[in-house]
């Protein structure tokens, strides 16, 4: 996992060089997790801190909810992208954050999105909720 300062999104394939970029038009072609969720499942494991590198999230958003942005339009920087879901936990998060991790990120796991108009994101980048969800992200 690569943790860089900036990323490219690109319309209907999702970040370049990104394994998944090369199927384009999936709904999951980026995924979003909630900085502020990472304590808590750090709490759930019992350990101090977990690393998002660990939870096979692509971006790191805060100061939303990130479950707010799940069937919406917003944007992050000058990409616009659509959230297309929510991103459930895997089978290989027991393997990486060990027995119950899995079950630390029930709920707390984030959302899949797609690109509708790709372009340069940057750490810090606001993320601008611009339509609600038609049923108020239910």
């Amino acid at each position: 996992m690569l943790e860089p300062q900036s990323a490219q999104l690109i319309t209907q394939r999702g970040i370049d060089g990104d394994r998944s970029a090369n199927k384009p038009g999936r709904s999951r072609q980026v995924t979003l997790i909630q900085a502020e969720h990472l304590p808590t499942i750090a709490s759930f494991l019992g350990v101090d801190r977990v690393e998002p590198s660990l939870l096979r999230r692509n971006l790191v958003v805060s100061r939303l909810n990130v479950l707010s942005l799940r069937r919406a339009r917003f944007r992050i920087g000058e990409a616009l992208l659509e959230g297309t879901g929510h991103c459930h936990p895997c089978s290989r998060l027991e393997a990486t954050l060990g027995f119950g991790g899995y079950n630390a990120t029930r709920g707390l796991a984030g959302i899949t999105a797609r690109v509708l108009e790709g372009a340069a994101i940057h750490v810090g980048d606001d993320v601008v909720l611009l339509d609600s969800p038609p049923d108020g992200g239910h």
